[in-house]
């Protein structure tokens, strides 16, 4: 069960391996560029081999992807959805460039539309992509959301109707981030509520798809519709959350990735990651 933190790209994509290291990474997740920013810079090719080279001397893999927050492919906007649906055709391209195979990406808002028109326009424009086999084989994984405002992916149909909607669903699957199932009215924290929920993840979706964990506590309550990320166990979610999930047999190949709060100097992902290897019971 690789364990590992959402990293810094400051100073060159390749620079997050080492910080990576510094905390004891064995995944990791990064942005391909800034996310706050429509227009990336291209990659020279000395940048990707330097990645290349630090990815094989550090050996952290998976490397997840995690996409720009300004894109939102759900709009009912014409301009915004074309504007969307070029920068995440970008983030497809870069993965495939640096033999990433998976980016993250929240389903976008639909913005007044409604949620049925959002989840088609969704669908829509990875159907696009796709039948154009942008990326070649980068799998889109759809994150669970905390259901904020007009954001889809708040309930397990919202992603399972987004799926079914599109052709290729072999380049569909799943990134499930605790707080957000929590605040989004699942709940994880005894043995039977654990069950229940991934019961019912495996009825809507199929527990298949499921591909990459982000794991981070929660500052806000069952069902607050709120995305506010805290430590491990020192949030509403609590230890045994987490000890039910990293000792999940089902789940042990599965990249388990942090985006909990940190300083400059990282120390708060390195006791996170120390905490939840310390949940693992020996099999």
């Amino acid at each position: 069960m690789p364990f590992g933190a959402h990293m810094s790209i400051a100073g060159g994509i390749a620079r997050a391996f080492g910080r990576g290291e510094q905390v004891g990474c064995e995944t990791m997740q990064i942005f391909t560029k800034n996310e706050r920013q429509w227009k990336p810079k291209a990659y020279t090719a000395e940048e990707i081999e330097t990645y290349v080279q630090e990815q094989q001397r550090t050996q952290i893999q998976p490397v997840v992807v995690h996409d720009s927050y300004l894109i939102n492919l759900a709009t009912a906007d014409p301009d915004l959805w074309e504007k969307s649906l070029a920068a995440f055709a970008g983030e497809l391209e870069r993965c495939a460039l640096l033999g990433v195979p998976y980016v993250v990406s929240h389903p976008g808002a639909h913005t007044g539309s409604g949620e049925d028109a959002g989840i088609k326009r969704q669908a829509e424009a990875l159907n696009r992509l796709f039948d154009e086999g942008v990326g070649n084989s980068v799998m889109v994984l759809l994150e669970t959301t905390a259901g904020q405002g007009t954001v889809l992916g708040w309930r397990f149909e919202h992603l399972a109707q987004i799926r079914e909607r599109v052709q290729h669903a072999e380049r569909i699957g799943i990134c499930l981030d605790t707080c957000h199932i929590f605040a989004a009215g699942y709940d994880i924290r005894t043995a039977e509520a654990y069950t229940q929920t991934f019961a019912d993840f495996d009825r809507t979706i199929g527990l298949e798809h499921l591909k990459v964990f982000h794991l981070n506590d929660t500052q806000h309550q069952l069902g607050s519709r709120r995305d506010r990320h805290q430590h491990i166990g020192q949030g509403h979610l609590g230890i045994e959350a987490f000890r039910l999930l990293v000792n999940d047999p089902r789940f042990r190949e599965h990249p388990m990735i942090i985006e909990t709060p940190k300083g400059k100097k990282m120390t708060e992902d390195t006791e996170n990651l120390t905490l939840l290897r310390s949940l693992r019971e020996e099999a």
